[in-house]
């Protein structure tokens, strides 16, 4: 297969659906040779509701000023899928992803259960990472932790960001019992490093530290580092801290040269992303992730300013919550339905608006991320917000490029 079959092929193994468990992902990394391969390299796993993104591209660019040659995996991809997986900052080529799938189709075909989307996407991720010699591995989770298919592999460190209710559906309707998924990457005394927690979460993650022997880091507020970040908002300099406090444990001589160098280098797409000089970008599609949107716009942009808010939604998110945290950032709304399945359509987001009865902010609805941003261009600044996958389809839009490249995961 070329480049464009072998992705095609990969998006078509999405309606296998999502499968939490390690026995097939085992299966797979163990037919590839890739638990073998895995030997003497050191891997970072983090787990969370949000800021998993951030923290893993915060230690990947640390540990490369450190000189260390590093692979990422993270999900899901903004644009193209080959964002999901790199090697020093270097997208992973479109003819080995269509090597390796080919190679990967072939051995899997009879396979029942078929491997997932993901479970392949991991294996081919750690495949290039061990081709190429990475000496670190940062593993961002797909969804949950315990089951999810990245905790088939041994970590040195696992880290856990803010845990909020969020994938419900799968991890469970409280904190309690989501912070126990999260929690499930911790390995038997492995060091663990976690973030600001609540009260619920924060009780999960000491019992099952202490039953696994695992020291147990926790990161405060007031650990944020004295350096300057490239990623706006106060959340980010508490992301940083549990990156550095990460990165450490792989590396104990890190100085702070290094430190620097990564956190004032690192790029991280869609979070508070000023595209242009108009048009910022977050992928808030959650309510926590709303609450430090709408701070850190509030901090960059003026306690008064409003935009043009285009916004776009999911059925599995509370996307009424994100409006009701957002609404006093907008001057308008404009709803579009973002390219997923799964997305809500513009007069249902407007519906949702109506019910929460706020007077005083205009609605429009557009068709898509290209045609919302053609209605908001008479607006002096511009919010595109709600989901991920508008944030990859506006950037696709402003950027022209590679088209964007619709993944229901």
């Amino acid at each position: 297969m070329d480049y464009k079959a072998a992705i095609e092929w990969l998006y078509g193994t999405q309606l296998f659906g999502i499968k939490l468990g390690l026995e097939n992902v085992r299966r797979l990394l163990d037919e590839l040779g890739l638990f073998d391969a895995l030997a003497g390299r050191k891997v970072i796993h983090v787990a969370g509701t949000n800021g998993k993104g951030s923290v893993c591209a915060m230690a990947d660019a640390m540990l490369r000023a450190a000189g260390k040659r590093c692979g990422l995996f993270t999900s899901p991809h903004l644009v193209s899928f080959r964002e999901r997986i790199r090697v020093n900052g270097e997208m992973m080529p479109e003819s080995v992803i269509a090597e390796t799938l080919t190679d990967l189709r072939e051995r899997i075909e009879d396979w029942d259960p078929h491997p997932t989307f993901f479970e392949i996407t991991l294996a081919l991720a750690v495949k290039h990472f061990c081709d190429r010699d990475c000496e670190v591995i940062v593993l961002e989770t797909g969804m949950g932790g315990r089951l999810d298919a990245t905790n088939a592999l041994d970590s040195d460190v696992a880290v856990i960001t803010p845990i909020g209710l969020d994938h419900t559906q799968w991890l469970g309707e409280t904190l309690t019992a989501i912070a126990g998924e999260k929690a499930g990457i911790i390995k038997a005394g492995k060091p663990v490093i976690s973030a600001p927690q609540t009260p619920e979460a924060a009780a999960v993650i000491d019992r099952e530290a202490e039953e696994k022997n695992a020291s147990l880091t926790w990161i405060r507020e007031s650990d944020a580092p004295a350096f300057s970040l490239s990623l706006p908002g106060a959340h980010q300099k508490t992301n940083a801290a549990v990156a550095i406090a990460a990165a450490k444990v792989i590396d104990p001589e890190l100085s702070d040269q290094a430190i620097a160098q990564g956190l004032a280098s690192v790029e991280w797409p869609a979070r508070f992303q000023r595209i242009t000089d108009r048009v910022t970008i977050d992928g808030a599609h959650n309510y926590e992730a709303s609450l430090r949107l709408a701070e850190t716009w509030r901090q960059e942009m003026g306690p008064d300013t409003r935009a043009a808010l285009i916004f776009g939604g999911v059925e599995t998110k509370d996307t009424s919550a994100v409006m009701q945290t957002l609404a006093p950032l907008a001057s308008r709304w404009i709803f579009v339905k973002v390219a997923s399945q799964r997305g809500l359509t513009s007069d249902h987001l407007e519906a949702k608006w109506n019910d929460l009865r706020i007077p005083g902010i205009p609605t429009e609805r557009a068709d898509n991320a290209a045609d919302a941003l053609e209605k908001a261009a008479d607006a002096e600044r511009v919010l595109v917000a709600g989901s991920l996958y508008l944030a990859g389809e506006a950037i696709a839009a402003i950027r022209g490029g590679p088209p964007f490249e619709v993944s229901e995961q």
